[in-house]
């Protein structure tokens, strides 16, 4: 079995807990691995930037639902602007 490893963004590392979480969900880790190094830092920046743990972890739960139903950057944000 051949398993795939999943990239960070263009600017961000991805995460532990996010690594985890996309993962444990195969629509999930099917969309990261099909999306660009772009539309993943988007991600990562998106579910890293608040400064509240609470609204990371939300923010993870919500970004692997939206995922799964093929959404392939975050929706109704600005964007990162670290790149």
């Amino acid at each position: 079995m051949i398993t795939q490893e999943l990239g960070g963004g263009t600017v961000h590392p991805l995460p532990a807990d996010f690594r985890k979480a996309i993962e444990s969900n195969a629509k999930a880790k099917s969309l990261w691995c099909d999306i660009t190094p772009l539309a993943r830092n988007e991600w990562i920046c998106w579910v890293t930037s608040p400064k509240q743990e609470a609204t990371r972890e939300r923010r993870i739960k919500v970004g692997i639902d939206k995922m799964q139903g093929g959404m392939r950057r975050p929706c109704c944000w600005p964007g990162c602007p670290h790149r």
